[in-house]
């Protein structure tokens, strides 16, 4: 299982979720959020980091000529365009950079057109990005490329692995439900969502090897 810790503001809670076993961290460029990071700060972290660690830019109807310099300049693997992007931005982005996430509101009519949007990953969440909601996990029950849901939230220790279970997302992300404050990360819950996730993933796992079936977290290590 996947796991994404966001709206990561310092080295502190970067090398905790890794050492905890995240797959990846998100820095936020957007200013007018409260975890927002400047790129010498982020590039700082960046610099002390496993080069394993999947380290994504967070941007939200930015310049997509800035979100691809962004990229380079911090040395991240991966933008994850959180706005209205368009599929020919998100596309050209993707063109720039190693590897893109899209985000998009669950039941938004555009999710059914993904695959146009060139992006490894569709994030998919409630209404309000950042609130800590829960939304309907159903509107994603039909998703077809389930293989590529990173799902997000209203996330926390106490129900990512029943998401998990119901949806079969390929992995799942999380800022609000693990922190102490915005933009600074409670060590037990970054330790217990961690646990929790890779344990709700293993479980999947195993009962789809049971019946043949491919879990759906199987083409990243293609």
């Amino acid at each position: 299982m996947f796991v994404k810790i966001c709206g990561i503001t310092n080295e502190d809670d970067a090398l905790l979720a890794v050492a905890m076993g995240a797959d990846a961290l998100g820095f936020i460029f957007s200013v007018e959020s409260k975890r927002h990071v400047s790129a010498r700060t982020a590039r700082e972290i960046v610099s002390r980091l496993p080069t394993d660690v999947v380290t994504v830019g967070v941007f939200r109807n930015a310049d997509r000529q800035k979100v691809v310099d962004t990229v380079h300049d911090v040395g991240l693997r991966a933008a994850q365009l959180h706005g209205s992007e368009s599929p020919e931005d998100s596309q050209w982005v993707r063109s720039m950079v190693p590897m893109t996430i899209k985000s998009f509101v669950a039941g938004e009519p555009a999710l059914n057109n993904f695959a146009t949007y060139g992006a490894e990953l569709a994030l998919v969440e409630g209404a309000t990005p950042g609130s800590g909601e829960v939304f309907d996990w159903s509107a994603v029950a039909d998703f077809p490329a389930r293989n590529r849901l990173l799902l997000a939230g209203g996330l926390h220790p106490d129900n990512v692995g029943e998401a998990i279970r119901r949806v079969r997302p390929f992995g799942v992300d999380v800022a609000t439900g693990v922190e102490e404050s915005p933009g600074r990360k409670d060590a037990r819950k970054v330790t217990a969502f961690i646990k929790a996730a890779k344990a709700a993933g293993d479980e999947v796992a195993a009962a789809a090897y049971s019946t043949d079936e491919p879990p759906p977290f199987d083409w990243w290590n293609e």
